[in-house]
């Protein structure tokens, strides 16, 4: 084990010692200097990001029962220490790394770079701190900034997966999962959107995400939660959420986060960020609003987290189209996400399937519908680097994002179903019986949220489960 542990060390050590800021770099900041607004815009947004992670906890963490709160949380906040750091070592340069050479040689190599990144920013290695990254993704901002804003969306994604499989996954394989599907799910997805490869060469559109983020997290979500299995208490006992402030605290962060998400996007203070600021804020606006009286002429009471609901879904419809839609498109796209997803939900607990905090309706569902939205609505009104949609002439658009859409559905639900088996060969998925009913804070994290189990010295089954109490500590 100290061999690995100095094996680990000696090659951090070689990375670091190697030149910071490469000879293509250097030429690219005297061609563009950097600058300081945009520099400081883009280390906001970055903040604003990583702000989302925590606010999933808080979201994630009121819907489910008393006695999971710390371990939903945990799964959420985790994700930041682990990705954070694999970001760093291999998970950027997978997703981003790629020779201009090789770009524009053709053949096997460059065959093999529209799928996956190169290795030559591991470690961070030759990634500037004081110029832009030698590709072009963002000329007037230092690499370290690009990075590290990348490595945000990183971490909140494979989080999402977690509102799926709450109150009955092992946190070990839990950790594991995360580890192997940010590296082999989320790098390539990203690098095939984002990093010069194969469905952003196919023309479509995803200003911020909604394939890379909510669609390969929603249908991970829906493959994991299948193959774990419903929890033990499903359908027979309704799961009431213990906390509501909580999920609106969460909203809120969210949504405040979300603007360094899709504005960021724009990774430069000016026009587009303007577009992209406006689109999230009324999109989110009229996806609540519409939740709410959908929800109130349905089912006679508008509720909290019904229109807490319907703000996330906005937020989540009008992500990949952000950058490329008009105010009203953006209302538009906010309306009709809130509706689908909504009867997304209401079909999900008609069938009894146990997507525990509901993600493949909300994100997957919403990822679709505004990625295809985005194939309607686009307009170079507002973005001349992107396309006009359906509306504006072009029906070609709308067919090349259900194109980008189906691809991340395979590719997503395919390695999510792999890593999952494979894992199943090494560890035990699902914790014991006893503790899911007993619940998963104070045997997976030796912790109680509201000190209940401690005070009275031992754990509480729950009502009507048929279990016994079991014995005090």
């Amino acid at each position: 084990m100290l061999k690995k542990i100095l094996l680990v060390a000696l090659l951090a050590l070689w990375f670091s010692s190697s030149t910071w800021v490469d000879t293509a770099a250097a030429q690219t900041a005297a061609e563009n200097p950097i600058s300081a607004g945009d520099t400081a815009f883009m280390m906001i947004s970055a903040a604003l990001v990583l702000f989302m992670t925590p606010g999933l906890a808080f979201f994630y963490g009121g819907l489910v029962r008393s006695r999971n709160v710390l371990n939903t949380m945990m799964m959420s906040l985790m994700v930041m220490g682990l990705v954070g750091v694999t970001w760093v070592l291999w998970g950027y340069s997978l997703a981003f790394s790629v020779t201009k050479d090789t770009l524009s040689s053709g053949g096997f190599a460059q065959g093999l770079e529209t799928l996956v990144g190169n290795l030559n920013w591991a470690f961070l290695n030759n990634v500037a701190f004081d110029a832009p990254d030698p590709i072009g993704y963002a000329g007037t901002i230092p690499h370290q900034v690009f990075m590290i804003y990348q490595m945000m969306f990183a971490i909140i994604t494979p989080a999402l997966i977690s509102g799926a499989i709450v109150e009955r996954v092992s946190f070990k394989a839990y950790f594991w999962f995360i580890l192997l599907w940010s590296t082999f799910i989320y790098s390539p997805l990203a690098h095939w959107v984002w990093g010069r490869g194969f469905i952003g060469g196919l023309g479509a559109l995803d200003f911020a995400g909604g394939t890379v983020v909510h669609i390969s997290s929603g249908v991970s979500a829906l493959v994991a939660a299948w193959m774990l299995g419903a929890r033990r208490t499903y359908p027979s006992q309704p799961t009431i959420p213990h906390n509501v402030p909580y999920v609106l605290i969460g909203i809120g962060i969210l949504w405040f986060g979300w603007f360094g998400f899709n504005a960021g996007s724009a990774l430069s203070a000016g026009g587009l960020a303007t577009v992209a600021f406006v689109a999230t804020a009324v999109a989110a606006c009229a996806a609540g609003l519409t939740w709410m009286l959908v929800e109130w002429v349905l089912r006679g009471k508008p509720t909290a987290i019904g229109l807490a609901s319907g703000f996330l879904a906005g937020l989540v419809g009008v992500t990949p189209a952000a950058g490329y839609v008009t105010p009203i498109g953006a209302i538009l796209i906010g309306s009709i996400t809130a509706v689908c997803c909504f009867f997304a939900v209401s079909l999900r607990a008609r069938l009894q399937f146990d997507d525990s905090l509901d993600t493949f309706p909300v994100h997957g569902v919403g990822g679709t519908v505004g990625a295809i939205l985005t194939g309607i609505f686009a307009t170079k009104a507002v973005n001349a680097a992107g396309d006009n949609g359906l509306l504006f002439g072009n029906a070609p658009q709308l067919l090349e994002q259900i194109e980008g859409v189906v691809v991340t559905y395979v590719f997503a639900a395919v390695g999510t179903f792999v890593i999952i088996k494979v894992l199943s060969y090494f560890m035990e998925l699902r914790v014991k019986p006893e503790v899911e009913y007993q619940g998963l804070d104070v045997n997976q994290h030796g912790e109680d949220a509201y000190n209940d189990a401690f005070i009275t010295g031992e754990f509480v089954p729950v009502m009507g489960s048929g279990e016994e109490p079991l014995p005090k500590h």
